[in-house]
């Protein structure tokens, strides 16, 4: 007779910056969609006058789909965290066509 097999422990994670890692600040963020994968470009926003906004993107990021899924279970927990604590937030109105931009 065989032994049942013992479940395999979990693997060891180690994370580390690489040597292009660098911290930045975003108050902008556009998302796309295909069937393979998203795509977020991360970017600042300025208002340099009442009628211009300049918006300058600095990273973009491809995700599959079950990561941005991952990824919005893990800001949605984080985020209620943070209400919890702090209080809710309130939304900015938004700018642009319903459903956001169209590409």
């Amino acid at each position: 007779m065989s032994q049942p097999k013992q479940p395999a422990e979990p693997p060891t994670v180690t994370t580390r910056h690489s040597d292009i890692y660098r911290d930045s600040y975003a108050n902008n963020i556009q998302v796309r969609m295909s069937v393979w994968d998203f795509f977020l470009v991360f970017g600042t926003a300025r208002q340099e006058s009442p009628a211009e906004v300049t918006i300058e993107n600095f990273q973009g990021i491809y995700m599959s789909p079950q990561q941005a899924k991952a990824l919005l279970n893990v800001l949605s927990h984080n985020l209620a965290q943070y209400e919890q604590t702090f209080g809710t937030l309130a939304l900015e109105p938004q700018f642009g066509p319903p459903g956001g931009p169209i590409h």
